[in-house]
């Protein structure tokens, strides 16, 4: 039994046949493979070095880098340029390190044999199931860059969704942070002067301040302890539910049944398979084989149990339109535009209506939840702060009544 030698990144310089000076960097198994291979390239190497992992901030490559590289590779290629040629003029004009060194690494593996979804493949971090089948796709048929034109629409949409779907949760959810910290700050510093103020009262304070002082004391004495065990259960709970299939799908489903922001997720779940399947099927790749992407590009543990539930009904002998409706997940719409599809042989693009239209409808709910949250929220926050104030300021106004 043969084990494959560990491969790592080695940098390289040499001479091409005509006589000028190249270099570039190359992941591979040794210092000989990578001279063997460039030397099928007809370099002459001058020397080879292997590159020291770093252990500093690296530049990151975001989701929206890759899907301007998947825009200009398809407009590129549609112009008639060689994708070598792309690929070199991409990672000479980028900005970014990071995405530099991405393009050269996918460059030298298609010159030393790969094909393009292969060298993709070598990158999931990057390019994930569904980008390399549609490549793969693309280059059988030998329309790579109209492949890779449904790639980048489906990515911007896909980055359009999730931004507002972001949005809509991160709002509300800052707000209610700032004003905790604002109000632990109260507590912890703020409520002890007052108590040195009221303790020359010589008189029983309200309740309500007792309460508060009763509250500060405690954060006070134990505040560090607490930050550092909620912290410590965040990071565990992170932990588990990244691990866990039963956590993750315990997790999806209570977040599918919470108010106002249930629809607005379960919407934006049903647009994301929609448009995934509708792609998918367009570049030729067969439903079977489709399921098991659609269901985790969905973002969600239940739809994608859904997913694998639709394969098997398909397995056996089931119509998609069938499939979808016996999940119970899908609204009754996305099976009737399936079932339209399927009649009339335009699958994909009634499933790109439904996924239209759960995108407007995650649309018009982040609208109105960005109409209503922030004067709720501002209800919300100035009870909190009201009732701190009246209670530390309830025997100043007693006191003043005696006096």
């Amino acid at each position: 039994m043969s084990n494959s030698a560990p491969t790592r990144n080695y940098t390289w310089q040499g001479t091409d046949a005509g006589g000028k000076t190249v270099h570039g960097e190359i992941r591979s198994s040794g210092a000989a493979m990578v001279s063997a291979t460039l030397r099928r390239r007809g370099i002459q190497i001058d020397h080879v070095t292997p590159m020291r992992p770093s252990f500093g901030l690296q530049p990151r490559i975001t989701a929206k880098e890759i899907t301007i590289l998947t825009r200009q590779l398809a407009t590129m290629l549609n112009a008639g340029v060689p994708l070598l040629q792309t690929l070199g003029i991409l990672a000479e004009s980028h900005a970014n390190p990071a995405v530099v060194r991405l393009l050269r690494a996918i460059q030298t593996d298609i010159a030393t044999g790969s094909s393009f979804s292969e060298a993709l493949a070598r990158f999931p971090r990057y390019f994930d199931v569904l980008f390399c089948n549609l490549v793969a796709a693309g280059e059988q048929a030998g329309m790579l860059d109209q492949l890779l034109t449904r790639l980048a629409d489906y990515k911007e949409r896909h980055i359009a969704l999730s931004n507002r779907v972001r949005a809509a949760l991160i709002y509300p959810i800052a707000i209610v942070t700032v004003a905790l910290l604002v109000t632990a700050v109260i507590m912890i510093w703020v409520v002890p002067a007052f108590r040195e103020v009221f303790a020359s009262f010589g008189a029983e304070l309200p309740l309500s301040t007792r309460m508060v002082i009763a509250l500060s004391d405690w954060l006070a004495s134990y505040w560090l302890s607490a930050g550092a065990v909620c912290a410590a259960g965040l990071t565990l709970c992170f932990h588990y539910w990244k691990r866990s299939i039963t956590i993750q799908r315990m997790v999806d489903r209570l977040l599918l049944k919470l108010p106002v922001f249930g629809p607005l997720i379960g919407h934006a779940c049903i647009a994301r398979w929609s448009r995934t399947l509708a792609t998918m099927f367009a570049a030729g790749v067969p439903l079977m084989s489709s399921m098991e992407i659609v269901g985790k590009t969905s973002g969600n543990a239940l739809y994608l149990e859904a997913s694998r539930q639709i394969q098997r009904d398909l397995s056996n002998g089931r119509s998609l339109t069938q499939a979808i409706a016996g999940t119970g997940r899908f609204p009754n719409l996305v099976a009737q535009m399936a079932a339209i599809g399927e009649e009339s042989g335009t699958l994909d693009r009634m499933l790109g209506k439904a996924a239209d239209f759960y995108e407007a409808q995650v649309n018009q709910t982040v609208n109105t939840l960005s109409s209503v949250i922030e004067p709720l929220i501002m209800v919300i926050l100035g009870g909190l702060i009201g009732t701190l104030v009246i209670a530390m300021y309830l025997p100043i106004f007693q006191l003043g009544a005696v006096v």
